[in-house]
This record gives C-alpha cells, structure tokens and sequence, in this order.
C-alpha cells in the first residue's frame, strides 16, 4: 500500500488550533457537548486535519468520524484516536490529546518513510463523555451495539432536548443510528492514546504507560421524594425534607467506598422547585461508582442504597435507584497488549519493564469496543493526576514521548 507523503501541521500547531474552541472564557474549562455548536467546530477541525494529509474523510451513521489512509473495504485495518466532546468545564487534554496524538504519529511515520501494508484510520468518536444526554460513550456503544436505537432514541438532555431532535437540528441523520457488525468486522486493532487520569505514572517516572484493564463502573441515579413546603414557616420537626436524606446518603458514599477500597463520587444533582425559601419537593441525585473487581463494586452500591432507604425512612422520604448505565470489568486484548509492550521495549520477561501496564477506573471507548474487536490503551503521564477539570495537564516532552510510543506502536503492527 502506497505512503502518500503529505505531512499535516505539527503537533504545537495542531493542538493551538485546537485549544480554544469550546473554552469557557471565565472558566477556562471546556463545553464541547454533543451536537452543539463547540461540537461541530471540534468536527471541523477534524475533517480539516483529514484533508490536509490527503485522508479520505468519513462520517458514519452514529455520527462518528474517521480519516482513512487505504481502502476502508479491505479489512485488517488498524485504527487509532479517541474523541473530542468534554465534561462540563472539563480539561484540554482528556480525548482531544489521543485524536491530535493520532495525525501526529501519521505524519511521524511519514517523515520515517514508513510504507503502510494494512488499512489505516483515525477516529473521533463521538459523545464519549456523555455531558449532554447522561449516558458515556453513545457513538461507540451504538456502533457496537451495546446500546440500540429505541434506547438512544429515549435519551434526553436537561432541556428535555432527545438525542434524536439534537442530531438533526446539528445536521445529521438520526435514522440511520444503530450498530455497524461490517464496519466493526473490518477493523483488526484499535489502540488508544489518553492522557492518564490518575498519578500512576507520574509516581513510577514514567512518561507513557500502557492500559491493563478498565475497573467495572456504572451511574445510577438516586430520587428522594419529600414534601414542599415553607422553608420559612414549617417547624423542623414537621418537614419532609429530602434534602436531608441526600446529604446522609453523599457522606455514606464516602464511607462505604472507603471501606471496599473502591470509589463513588455524587457529582450531579437535580432540586425540585429548587427555591431558596422552599424545602424541596424532590433531590435527584447521580451517583458514579467504580472499583477494582465486580464484588468490591457490588458491595459499594448496595450499601449506598441500604444507608439510603435507612435514611429515607427516618425523614419520612420515599427513595428509588434507578442503574442508568453500567460497564463490566474490561480486560484489554491480552496479545495485542503484549505487543504493545514488545514494541515499546519492555523486553523479555527477565527484564525490567520501562514501560509500565496499569489499570485505570476511568471509561473509554476503547473499553466499549474491546468487547467486539481487539483494542489496546496508550497513557501519557498527567503530573498532578487532576483530571475532569482546567487543571488536568500534561508536559510538551510527555505528549510528544506519546505520539512517538504510538508512532512505534503503529509502525509495527501497520507498516513494514
């Protein structure tokens, strides 16, 4: 397979390009929710990068995007990226630094004069974060059919806005949404870069890590159900107040997470009339859980809803949970994984590794993926472990020791 040699922006200028949109000015944090405006400026970016190398541009029916060196049809294709949505005021690098990573190492291997013997792609996939519609990873779960159309037609986002509605008014099709087995089938790797979301690497010294497995996660949502009333003029003793049961059930979180080494954050909430003067109505609580093994998971959530009910039946509040999405344990490609390492030269066994393999609680595409194809996980060290925040960080020398490692990474398993 030919090598065009068309070599794109670097990877300084790509990622200035890149760094303001969606970039909230008082913030700082990013807003690139799906199908907004930030959204498809994201998406532009992206097919523009495409261009620029001479990539033949793609959008698939769940709106993801991909760039392919070589025939799309032929199969055995390997294919890297990530996505480019955030959390709400979320960091620069989580998503976008795999995606700008991955035309970086194309124009490195480029420069090597590499010549490609496999299809090739870069991809943005999209919704990874779920910031908009509650749920993570809506363009690779439909893809892979983990998620079908009636249950993404269901979803809504806080303006009641459904994810249908939102995908036609951003200029997309929403029909055509479901699961692509061909698309999938096609595909031989994927391999993701990330930055890490943790200290792992940052602790052992090194720059660029490779993904073990994902811990099991998932997201339920908590409602509290009390009495409004006057915050002014109901005695203490007569108030069915849900907030109260909430706040018991945010400090019992903490606790039993400690207690079975996992960890559960309620990091969303929903207040019913929500009045500065009116004991609410309703809290609607989102709680995120994650831990090592399934049976730490299980015990974590079901001790949280125990201490709730507990606490929802002394202040006369009814208490319902409802699972709104849930991960299993992922364990990542073992030979694919492997290889990585044989690649990026952890050597034999009898050596010592110098590039360490670590787990990670934090979802990805490449997990919901790794159920139908092999995939495999790139990490780059973020110094203080901040990540979900304007905080999250990664050293110019640390990203670029990741576009080489994925450089290598593709080079072996793409090229000869």
């Amino acid at each position: 397979m030919s090598n065009a040699p068309t070599v794109g922006p670097d990877f300084l200028e790509m990622w200035r390009d890149l760094l303001p949109i969606g970039q909230d000015k008082d913030s700082r944090g990013y807003r690139r929710h799906a199908w907004t405006g930030a959204d498809a400026d994201c998406r532009a970016w992206f097919r523009a990068q495409a261009e620029t190398r001479g990539l033949t541009y793609e959008l698939d029916r769940n709106g993801n995007q991909w760039a392919w060196l070589g025939d799309p049809e032929a199969g055995g294709a390997v294919v890297t990226g990530s996505h480019l949505d955030s959390v709400p005021d979320g960091g620069a690098f989580d998503g976008p630094l795999g995606v700008v990573s991955s035309f970086a190492a194309l124009d490195e291997l480029r420069r090597r004069g590499a010549e490609f013997t496999r299809p090739f792609a870069i991809t943005n996939f999209g919704d990874e974060e779920g910031a908009r519609f509650g749920l993570a990873c809506v363009g690779s779960r439909l893809t892979s059919g983990v998620l079908t159309r009636e249950q993404a037609y269901a979803l809504k986002d806080g303006d009641g806005v459904g994810l249908p509605q939102a995908m036609e008014k951003a200029g997309y099709d929403p029909e055509a949404i479901g699961a692509d087995p061909e698309r999938l089938s096609r595909i031989d790797a994927f391999i993701e870069l990330h930055v890490e979301q943790g200290r792992a690497l940052d602790l052992s010294g090194d720059a660029v890590g490779i993904a073990s497995s994902i811990w099991p996660h998932g997201r339920w949502r908590f409602d509290f159900a009390g009495e409004a009333n006057h915050a002014g003029t109901t005695r203490l003793v007569d108030r069915r107040d849900p907030m109260l049961s909430y706040a018991e059930t945010v400090l019992a979180a903490r606790r039993e997470a400690r207690l079975a080494g996992a960890v559960a954050t309620f990091g969303k909430i929903a207040v019913e009339p929500n009045g500065v003067n009116a004991i609410p109505s309703l809290v609607r609580g989102w709680l995120d859980s994650r831990a090592a093994d399934q049976q730490a998971l299980d015990r974590t959530v079901t001790a949280i809803e125990k201490a709730a009910r507990e606490y929802g039946e002394a202040h006369g509040i009814d208490v319902s949970l409802t699972r709104e999405s849930f991960t299993p344990v992922v364990e990542f490609d073992h030979a694919l994984r492997d290889e990585l390492a044989r690649i990026l030269g952890t050597g034999t066994s009898s050596d010592e590794l110098r590039v360490p393999v670590l787990g990670t609680g934090a979802g990805h595409d490449a997990g919901i993926l790794a159920a139908r194809i092999p995939t495999a996980m790139l990490f780059v060290r973020n110094p203080t472990g901040v990540s979900h925040s304007p905080a999250e960080s990664a050293a110019e020398d640390d990203c670029l020791a990741g576009v080489r490692a994925l450089a290598d990474v593709l080079e072996g398993l793409a090229c000869k």
